[in-house]
């Protein structure tokens, strides 16, 4: 029931968002129909209102543009410096607990299991022979 909520939900916001688009859009063109037919002085006024905010756009997204360069220059800098030498510390301690695990392998698993395994197979010849009673 969660999902069909949620999903009601956001096909509501979807239709708001698509009508308040619409209505944007509308106004936007009755706003230009209006300013055509007006005297060429209110539509100088806006168009320089419209010069001035556009250009200070321009500054703001000039500023956003320079921040995300900043932004870009410190995680070049932080993968170099930081993240680079941790991986390579990563990758030293991966190839020691290999070797470590082979070592453990080799020396220690291996005779283990070949003792037990002769343990095993000389109980079960004993068990054949008659020597030994099977356990139930």
């Amino acid at each position: 029931m969660d999902k069909e909520n949620r999903a009601a939900s956001q096909k509501n916001t979807f239709i708001i968002i698509a009508i308040l688009a619409v209505l944007f859009l509308v106004g936007v063109v009755i706003g230009i129909i209006l300013l055509s037919r007006s005297d060429t002085q209110v539509t100088g006024q806006v168009r320089d209102i419209f010069i001035i905010v556009l250009a200070m756009e321009s500054f703001l997204i000039g500023a956003a543009l320079i921040i995300l360069v900043i932004q870009l220059a410190l995680l070049s800098n932080l993968i170099q410096n930081e993240i680079k030498p941790i991986l390579f510390s990563t990758k030293e301690t991966i190839r020691m607990v290999k070797g470590t695990s082979q070592f453990i392998s080799d020396k220690a698993v291996k005779p283990i299991v070949s003792i037990g395994g002769l343990f095993a197979g000389g109980r079960k010849l004993f068990e054949i022979i008659g020597f030994i009673r099977k356990e139930k």
